[in-house]
């Protein structure tokens, strides 16, 4: 690898031999942008430059990322999204009933927390030196593996009578008072191809899967840092009640990590890809498909899981793995706002603030009282009951149940999940001013592929060392799989011009508006993907392109030159036209480095995901 394979820091393709987990863990991209540079790299003064250390070669080390009645709780999987969205956001069950099951049946819990409240002393597996760690008495492959005939591709989306939509948790015990993605899309339409309609090819980008909290004093384990300080200081507090078990509870979660639960869902996600668009895989004739991912550990090894669901074990020499940096300053689509300074900017990116206190304030009012009548020596405010909310989301995809989710009413978990409407819609999507600046590369890239055309100009977050190389970015394959973050997700949502997500406007944050059109549980679960569709149809010439979320066929009126279809249908070449003015509309120096500024609050709003015109200059408050 040499300095003509590094744009603005050393990005590496399809190594999955050769990656090095870090043990570095720092703030997540997912609820801020990262604006420290990792060690080994200089910040430049240009967007386009980037330069190692002199005392250490480009490339030669990757970044450093960093009633108890259980039959009754239906898992539900798509309310939590600022990093959570797959959590089971819950009613409260019932007290009486839980009383009397658990004087009847004792269910053991598993110690597998640490006796301080601190939670210092964790677990770990594997084992850093096994004893019996001799790999040369279990080789992975001893030859002798019988007949192996395979079968044909299936191919599901073409040939059955019916839909497998890929919802549902059922290894998890969690409530379900909140709707998910059910009657999410167009109403009638189906993910299968339309009547008289061919699937010819598929885009596919998708999220990681359910991961712990990120690293950060604030959220779940500001509740840690509350208990540790009563400790520290001397503080006697009790709970009673419904919170009599936060008396011997400690912090159980990680950071940053996969789940379980996690790992199974980017599992799943690859086996239902491969079911439903395996026949795809025979237009590979003479190359390997391209995936790509990011180094952070949660995106690389949801790529792994989903390529041993889509590919099956052993996955070496059936695709090609492309994993490029997340870190500050290396450009990629995949994760923009590491070049793009304002996305993690006062005053630019966090307008979310204001409106999801204010929001706290006024669902949790009640809530905080209720608990704090049942801890004596601890003050409960609005904030506190809302990291429980999100420990409850946390626990159940790390540890498959949360006593934290039977604390609250069905109404306080409406509004837990209006809250993350209010985080996402001004902090990532349509309402912030630096959504789709950082959507616009991946547009770039998607018009390259959709064009079978290479990227002419390189003014965005896309990455021209691997772009421009038809071996690590190929543009002539008929399934690319993508996966990123949800904030990612929801940048290109916005991107696109999906404005049938917001056309009932800006989120007030004093009321749950009635018919909003903006659902973050629906946009950015756990797991999120978008199936950008190509299809040749019998009643027309034209390619015909649509975009599946989630299942749920996306309108696309709001894309231009795109009509009005019940069936989500648009021209490629209409689509292409459309993506293409975007991108010329799109300042990616004016958006991402521009001295600009916004009111906080309802002083300026914006539903395109744009800041004020450069012509405008500042606005001020």
């Amino acid at each position: 690898m040499g300095p003509d394979d590094v744009e603005r820091g050393y990005v590496r393709p399809i190594a999955h031999d050769q990656y090095t987990e870090s043990t570095d863990v720092t703030a997540d991209p997912e609820e801020q942008a990262l604006l420290l540079a990792p060690p080994g790299y200089a910040i430049a003064s240009q967007a386009a430059d980037i330069e190692p250390r002199s005392d250490e070669k480009a490339g030669s080390r990757p970044p450093q990322t960093q009633g108890r009645k259980w039959t009754k709780c239906l898992p539900y999987v798509a309310t939590f999204a600022a990093g959570i969205a797959t959590c089971l956001a819950a009613q409260r069950l019932s007290h009486s009933s839980h009383s009397d099951t658990q004087s009847q049946t004792s269910i053991p819990q598993p110690n597998i927390l640490a006796d301080s409240v601190s939670g210092s002393s964790v677990f770990h597996f594997p084992p850093s030196k096994p004893t019996n760690w001799r790999p040369s008495l279990f080789p992975t492959n001893v030859g002798y593996t019988g007949p192996t005939p395979t079968g044909n591709e299936p191919g599901l989306i073409a040939t059955a009578p019916a839909y497998p939509v890929h919802t549902g948790a059922p290894q998890l015990v969690g409530p379900s008072s909140l709707g998910g993605v059910k009657d999410f899309g167009l109403p009638g339409a189906s993910p299968e191809a339309p009547e008289g309609c061919t699937i010819t090819g598929l885009h596919f980008l998708h999220r990681h899967g359910a991961r712990y909290p990120t690293s950060s004093r604030e959220g779940p384990e500001q509740v840690r840092y509350l208990l540790e300080k009563a400790k520290k200081d001397g503080v006697k507090w009790r709970a009673t009640g419904d919170l009599s078990f936060l008396n011997t509870w400690d912090f159980p979660l990680g950071n940053e990590l996969l789940t379980p639960f996690g790992r199974q869902q980017m599992y799943d996600l690859g086996v239902t890809l491969r079911i439903k668009y395996g026949f795809l895989l025979q237009n590979f004739t003479d190359t390997l498909p391209v995936f790509r991912t990011e180094s952070q550990d949660r995106m690389l090894h949801s790529a792994m899981n989903f390529a041993v669901g889509f590919f099956g074990y052993p996955i070496e020499g059936k695709y090609l793995q492309s994993i490029t940096y997340e870190a500050w300053g290396v450009n990629n689509t995949l994760a923009p706002y590491m070049t793009c300074p304002n996305s993690g900017a006062a005053g630019k990116a966090d307008r979310h603030k204001p409106y999801v206190s204010e929001w706290i304030s006024v669902y949790l009012k009640d809530a905080a009282a209720r608990l704090q009548g049942q801890l004596k020596g601890l003050e409960i405010t609005e904030r506190d009951a809302y990291n429980f909310q999100e420990l409850c989301a946390y626990e159940t995809v790390a540890l498959g149940y949360s006593k934290f989710c039977e604390l609250f009413t069905e109404e306080e978990w409406k509004g837990f999940n209006y809250a993350l409407d209010l985080f996402f819609w001004y902090g990532h999507s349509f309402g912030s001013p630096v959504a789709r600046v950082q959507g616009i590369g991946y547009i770039q890239e998607l018009v390259a592929r959709l064009t079978h055309t290479p990227i002419q100009t390189h003014n965005s977050s896309t990455n021209a060392t691997l772009n421009d190389n038809p071996i690590t970015f190929p543009l002539h394959q008929p399934l690319y799989v993508d996966a990123t973050h949800e904030v990612v997700v929801l940048n290109i949502i916005t991107a696109l011009g999906l404005n049938t997500f917001a056309k009932t406007g800006p989120l007030p944050s004093d009321h749950i508006p009635e018919n909003r059109s903006f659902y973050a549980s629906r946009l950015a679960p756990f797991g999120t993907n978008m199936q950008f569709q190509l299809l040749s149809c019998a009643a027309t010439p034209d390619p015909q392109i649509r975009i599946i979320i989630n299942d749920g066929v996306t309108p696309l009126t709001g894309i231009p030159g795109c009509p009005a279809s019940r069936d989500g249908l648009c021209s490629v070449e209409s689509f292409v036209n459309a993506q293409k003015q975007t991108i010329s509309d799109t300042d990616w120096n004016w958006d991402c480095h521009g001295d600009w500024t916004v009111p906080a609050g309802t002083g300026w709003n914006t539903t395109s995901g744009t800041p004020p015109p450069k012509d405008a200059g500042r606005v001020r408050r």
